[in-house]
């Protein structure tokens, strides 16, 4: 257990350290969403592509891997959002609050953490688990939120399908997947330059992490302030800045715990069962990439679920606390799951 958290401490740490310089203003919420911007569109592609580009074409494009994930994310979704429906939770809020169950934090820290645990061999599986939820949790996730809205389903397929294209992870692994099936190598200067880019990810994603944690109770908590001002009360300064809506209900302890808990406990179990299910029934999966998968699954909620959330009018207070408190608790579960599954 001790070898595992000597691995684990230094990634968590610096989550933390993110969140500290963003909480104690050391670093400016204006900025977050530069170093944001940096991890998606520069550092995150060009690790994904290195990991690509070194790992053997077979890993890449496992079905089994990729069925499975796939199974165990809609299963949870429709899980999630079947529970959650009631007269407080809309299909809006009831949606993200099944996307932030079901999508793990494996770009800005899974891969990374994993590939540190377990080698390089690990990212192939991470990577396909990453493309699953990009391409169809997400997709559906954001459906489902359309629900209720003007244009329903249809147009937020539409816009998820647009938001598809212009992201830029996908890209990342399908040109780094390329590479490894024609065994193509980059110009020298080039490879270094995607290799400078590749090794400033893992520290930049984490410590970004952080600070949009912060940034997101930041603005939960002006967001509670506001609700509790009496509806005569002349809005602040800072609440008529915050891109909150106010017609949100403050979510009660227990849903948020709740989330947590399918998160961090069902959400591994389920890949677990099913995935030695289909072991059992002949299913090319192996072992290890099962490890991974559950592993994966294990992971906190995905940080920017929530800056999602917000350009779709969800309750980005309560997706915050979830993905806040998950990230915390997941120092200790994850690690469990680490020395259960090795």
């Amino acid at each position: 257990m001790l070898d595992v958290l000597l691995v684990i401490f230094p990634f968590f740490a610096l989550v933390l350290c993110g969140y500290v310089a963003a909480a104690r203003s050391m670093l400016p919420f204006s900025a977050v969403a530069g170093l944001n911007s940096f991890v998606l569109y520069f550092a995150l592609p060009a690790l994904l592509y290195r990991f690509g580009a070194s790992t053997p074409i077979a890993r890449l494009v496992n079905p089994a891997v990729f069925g499975i994930w796939l199974v165990c994310s809609v299963l949870l979704v429709l899980a999630v959002v079947a529970i959650s429906r009631d007269g407080r939770i809309d299909w809006n809020n009831a949606a993200f609050g099944a996307l932030v169950a079901a999508f793990s934090n494996t770009g800005f820290m899974g891969v990374p953490l994993l590939v540190a645990l377990f080698g390089e061999r690990a990212a192939g599986t991470a990577i396909i688990t990453i493309v699953v939820d990009l391409l169809f949790t997400s997709s559906l996730c954001i459906a489902l939120s359309r629900l209720d809205a003007p244009g329903g389903a249809a147009q937020a397929a539409k816009n998820a399908l647009r938001g598809v294209v212009f992201n830029p992870l996908p890209w990342g692994v399908l040109a780094g997947g390329l590479a490894s099936a024609l065994q193509l190598e980059l110009w020298t200067p080039l490879e270094r330059t995607v290799g400078l880019l590749a090794d400033a990810a893992s520290p930049t994603a984490l410590f970004t992490i952080g600070a949009m944690l912060a940034r997101s109770e930041m603005l939960a908590a002006q967001h509670d302030k506001q609700q509790r001002e009496p509806p005569d009360a002349l809005p602040t300064a800072s609440a008529a800045s915050s891109p909150l809506p106010l017609a949100h209900v403050r979510p009660r302890l227990a849903e948020v715990l709740r989330i947590v808990l399918i998160k961090l406990i069902v959400h591994p179990l389920l890949v677990l069962c099913l995935g030695t299910v289909a072991i059992q029934a002949g299913a090319p999966l192996p072992a290890f990439a099962l490890t991974i998968m559950v592993l994966v699954a294990a992971l906190p909620s995905a940080s920017n679920v929530a800056v999602l959330a917000e350009r779709f009018d969800a309750d980005t207070g309560r997706l915050a606390r979830i993905i806040l408190l998950s990230t915390a608790a997941a120092f200790l579960t994850f690690s469990g799951a680490v020395v259960l599954m090795r």
